[in-house]
């Protein structure tokens, strides 16, 4: 993930505006805004994963269903000499 720590230190700049700017607490402030960062990217992994497998498995079904769709017709690809 190109510029992780630049991304972590703007959001920890953030919540320490946001949390009206105390002394001796920026290791809070950029752990928490390095769990929101990486929880942020997991789980925008997993969803990219899940629509991957989800479009894969479609593809799937499509193929499935026209060939049950054809078995069912009773029409075949062979012809009768």
């Amino acid at each position: 993930m190109p510029n992780l720590e630049e991304a972590i230190r703007e959001r920890a700049y953030h919540l320490w505006i946001a949390d009206g700017q105390p002394e001796g607490q920026a290791h809070i402030h950029w752990l928490n805004a390095q769990r929101e960062i990486l929880t942020t990217s997991v789980e925008s992994s997993c969803s990219n994963a899940a629509a991957a497998a989800f479009a894969d498995t479609s593809f799937v079904a499509t193929k499935s269903t026209k060939k049950a769709k054809v078995a069912r017709s009773g029409k075949s690809n062979t012809r009768a000499a």
